[in-house]
């Protein structure tokens, strides 16, 4: 584990190199990390080729090149079929490689990974992260990770070169239940937020006002003062840019059913989070799968 941590210039590996993926890993590189990259689709992989990057065929052909590995993945079967696979990362790894996922799965998955990476002699950890792609290429991201706490500083020293915020929150699944828990008040505020704005508009209050108001006062919040949902209120949002871009409707959705998913195994009632669900779920089946979550203002 020590000579993992002292050479902190080693090779890192990182799976996924979509939306999320390929801004957090241009990132590694441009801390001076030599990385090695796999992604489904070979045309992710092409500018990170261009960058000096090694790019190989399978996790596995990652895992046999790299001890530290980072995946940024869309759901729980992905990550499955990346770490367990028949090409998986589980099948080349080295005793004592730190594997970091950063994608956004059931915390129950987490687990089950962290075993079967546990029975190989390596350390896993769930770093699920908030922020979204702006982030992603700025560098600062929030990182919730869960995992073994003697393992958490060498994860931090990565997860640093990609985020501003990298949070301890338990054992491995208390990251991915710290995200699902985040998004879930994340669909519901701006649900809200799109269902006040509408009804002052119609009240024939100017949105831009109504904005201001709101965000000097008890209702404010992240969706009304910062991501605005109503067109022509906030500059350089989806909302500005016919919803294109940010967190796409489909993830919004799929996050939700995690936490649904979670409601049901711990006997929670999430009344209001069931809500947002079906919601974010009709505008999928309504044409809005692609567009913005704050898209919701359009679709109400």
């Amino acid at each position: 584990v020590c000579s993992r941590t002292m050479a902190s210039k080693t090779p890192v590996g990182f799976i996924g190199l979509g939306n999320m993926g390929n801004p957090m890993a241009k990132n590694l590189v441009k801390h001076g990390y030599p990385v090695i990259v796999y992604d489904i689709f070979p045309e992710a992989c092409k500018e990170f080729q261009d960058l000096g990057a090694q790019v190989t065929e399978s996790p596995a052909d990652v895992a046999e090149r790299a001890d530290r590995i980072i995946t940024m993945l869309p759901s729980s079967p992905h990550s499955r079929e990346v770490y367990t696979g028949a090409n998986g990362i589980l099948k080349k790894v080295k005793k004592g490689s730190l594997l970091i996922d950063s994608s956004t799965i059931d915390p129950a998955v987490s687990k089950e990974l962290a075993l079967a990476v546990e029975k190989m002699g390596a350390v896993f950890m769930d770093a699920p992260v908030s922020g979204g792609v702006g982030a992603a290429q700025a560098g600062n991201l929030t990182f919730m990770v869960g995992g073994v706490e003697q393992e958490f500083n060498a994860a931090k020293q990565l997860l640093t070169c990609m985020g501003s915020n990298v949070v301890y929150c338990g054992e491995v699944g208390t990251g991915q239940a710290a995200k699902i828990c985040n998004n879930m008040l994340l669909a519901i505020s701006m649900i809200g937020t799109a269902e006040a704005m509408n009804l002052g508009i119609r009240l024939g209050l100017d949105p831009k006002l109504l904005a201001k108001i709101l965000n000097m006062s008890s209702g404010r919040c992240w969706s009304s003062d910062t991501y605005n949902p109503v067109p022509g209120v906030m500059e350089g949002v989806p909302s500005a840019n016919n919803y294109q871009g940010g967190f796409g409707v489909t993830l919004m959705a799929k996050d939700l059913g995690l936490a649904q998913n979670s409601a049901t195994n711990t006997k929670t009632p999430v009344p209001l989070g069931s809500q947002a669900h079906q919601i974010y779920r009709m505008m999928c089946a309504k044409g809005y799968a692609l567009k913005d979550f704050s898209a919701v203002f359009q679709f109400l």
